[in-house]
C-alpha cells in the first residue's frame, strides 16, 4: 500500500501513490468526520466527478451500472463509518471490482485528535459516535471501525497540517492525471447606473473610454455590432488597456487556481452597459479564448431601452 503523509510536504513511498486511471475510474474517498471528505468530494466534483456522499458499499457496483454511458467516466464515493453495517464488505466488493477491470484507488483522511476535536469545538457539532460519551471518544471509535478501510488505502492524507484550499489543492494534483482542473471565466459587462452586479469577482470600470452614445448613427445600437466595437476599439487607449488587462488576467489566473478556484467572474462597467462595456468584454473574451481558456460571455444591459435624456453607456 502506497501512502502519502503530509507535513505540508508529500512524502512518497511507492510509485502507486500516483492515481492512475482507466475506463471506469472510481475514487472512494473515506476517513475519520472531520478530516477533510466533504473538502475532497468538493474538489473532485469541481474536476467533473460524479460524486456521491455517504454510499453503501454494497451499492457501488449497481450504481456504476446504472449510471455507465458507454463512455469513459470518473466517479467519486464517500465511503465511511455513517454506513458502518457495510463496512466489513468494503474490501471484498473493492476487489471485485478491480478485477472487473474497474480502476479503484481509495484516499483514506485522517487527523491528529487535537486537531478533530478542535475542528468540531469549531463548528459545535457532536461527532456520530461519540453517544453518550465524548468527542475523544468517538474519535477513538471510528478509528478502530475504520482501520480495514484504511489498510486498502492507496493515499493516506494526514490533513493535521491542512487548510481547505492546500487540501483541495492537493487532491487535485493526486487526480491531475484523470482530468486537469480548470477555471471558467465569465465577463459579465453591465451598466454602473443599473447597479453593480453581486456576482462579480473582479470589477473594470471603462467609463474613461470615448462614449460612442455620443456618436450620431451609434447611440441606438450595441457594442455587439462592428460600427460600435470599431470605435471603441479604434483609440490607442482602448487597445493599450485591453493589453494591461491581459497581463493582469495572465498574472492572477494560475494564482486563483492554485486556490482550487474553479470560477471567476470579471465584470465590466460603463454607464449604460451598452456600447464599451460589451465591446470591451467580447474583445477580451475573443483574446482569452485564443489561449485556450475557457470564458463565456454576458452582457446584462445590453438591452436595456436608450433613454436620450441621460447619459448613456
Amino acid at each position: 500500500m502506497s501512502q502519502i503523509q503530509e507535513d505540508m510536504e508529500l512524502s512518497t513511498l511507492d510509485e502507486r501513490s500516483q492515481m492512475t486511471t482507466s475506463s471506469p475510474s472510481v475514487v472512494i474517498i473515506s476517513g475519520l468526520s472531520g478530516s477533510g471528505k466533504s473538502t475532497a468530494m468538493r474538489s473532485l466534483e469541481d474536476l467533473g466527478f460524479f460524486c456521491i456522499d455517504n454510499l453503501p458499499v454494497p451499492l457501488l457496483p449497481r450504481v456504476l451500472e446504472l449510471t455507465a454511458t458507454g463512455e469513459e467516466r470518473s466517479y467519486a464515493f464517500v465511503v465511511d463509518t455513517r454506513e458502518r453495517r457495510f463496512l466489513h464488505d468494503a474490501g471484498k466488493i473493492i476487489e471485485e471490482l478491480r478485477q472487473s477491470g474497474v480502476d479503484v484507488q481509495v484516499v483514506f483522511l485522517e487527523a491528529s485528535d487535537t486537531i478533530l476535536m478542535q475542528r468540531y469545538s469549531e463548528t459545535r457539532r457532536r461527532h456520530p459516535l461519540s453517544g453518550e460519551g465524548t468527542v475523544r471518544d468517538g474519535i477513538e471509535a471510528e478509528r478502530e471501525l475504520l482501520e480495514p478501510l484504511k489498510e486498502l488505502a492507496d493515499v493516506l492524507i494526514d490533513t493535521t497540517k491542512h487548510t481547505v484550499h492546500t487540501l483541495k489543492a492537493l487532491i487535485q494534483e493526486l487526480v491531475s492525471e484523470v482530468s486537469e482542473p480548470t477555471l471558467t471565466l465569465t465577463i459579465l459587462s453591465f451598466g454602473f447606473k443599473y447597479g453593480i452586479p453581486t456576482e462579480c469577482d473582479l470589477i473594470q470600470d471603462v467609463r474613461f473610454l470615448p462614449n460612442p452614445y455620443f456618436v450620431e448613427g451609434l447611440r441606438s445600437r450595441t457594442g455587439l455590432e462592428r460600427d460600435v466595437s470599431d470605435y471603441v476599439l479604434g483609440f490607442d487607449v482602448a487597445r493599450d488597456y485591453l493589453d494591461k488587462l491581459l497581463d493582469l488576467m495572465d498574472f492572477t489566473f494560475p494564482l486563483y487556481k492554485r486556490e482550487g478556484k474553479t470560477y471567476l467572474t470579471l465584470g465590466i462597467g460603463c454607464t449604460g452597459g451598452k456600447h464599451r462595456s460589451v465591446a470591451i468584454g467580447e474583445e477580451m473574451a475573443r483574446r482569452l479564448r485564443s489561449r485556450g481558456l475557457r470564458v463565456n460571455v454576458r452582457h446584462r444591459d445590453r438591452l436595456r431601452t436608450v433613454n436620450i435624456k441621460q447619459d448613456e453607456s
